[in-house]
C-alpha cells in the first residue's frame, strides 16, 4: 500500500493577521489579546486557544524598528537644524525623546505584526495540526 504525500496546506489571510498582529491581538480570532506584557508572547490565545509558542520573532521587530525610526528621525532633524538653526543641546533633547516616545510605540506592533506573519505562512509549527 502506497501513502499518498500531504497536500501542502494554504497560506491564511495575511492582511487580516498582519492587521490583527499589529493591534497586538490574536492573529486567529483578533479578540484574545497576543501579548502577555510589554514584549512576552502568550503560549495560547485565552479567547479561542490557539497555540502562539511557535513565535519565533526574535529581533526582527527591534531591527524593523531602528529601521523606521531611523528613517523617519533623521530627515526631521535635518529640517529642524535646518530651518530654525536650535541649540544643539535643544535639538538632540526633543529629537532623543521623541525617538524614544516613537521605538517604544513601535517595538510591541511590530512584535505582534511578525507573529501575525508567522502565523498567516503557517511558518515554525504554526501549521501543524493539533494534537
Amino acid at each position: 500500500m502506497t501513502q499518498r504525500p500531504a497536500l501542502p496546506q494554504e497560506d491564511r489571510p495575511l492582511t487580516p493577521a498582519l492587521l490583527r498582529g499589529w493591534r497586538r491581538r490574536c492573529p486567529n480570532c483578533g479578540s484574545g489579546p497576543l501579548l502577555r506584557g510589554y514584549l512576552t508572547v502568550r503560549e495560547s490565545c485565552p479567547v479561542c486557544g490557539e497555540a502562539l509558542h511557535h513565535q519565533r520573532a526574535d529581533d526582527g521587530p527591534a531591527y524593523l524598528t531602528i529601521l523606521i525610526v531611523g528613517h523617519l528621525m533623521a530627515p526631521a532633524i535635518l529640517w529642524a537644524f535646518v530651518e530654525y538653526r536650535p541649540d544643539p543641546w535643544v535639538l538632540a533633547s526633543i529629537f532623543t525623546v521623541g525617538t524614544v516616545a516613537l521605538s517604544l510605540f513601535l517595538l510591541p506592533r511590530l512584535k505582534g505584526a511578525m507573529v501575525g506573519l508567522q502565523w498567516a505562512k503557517r511558518m515554525h509549527g504554526f501549521g501543524r495540526a493539533a494534537a
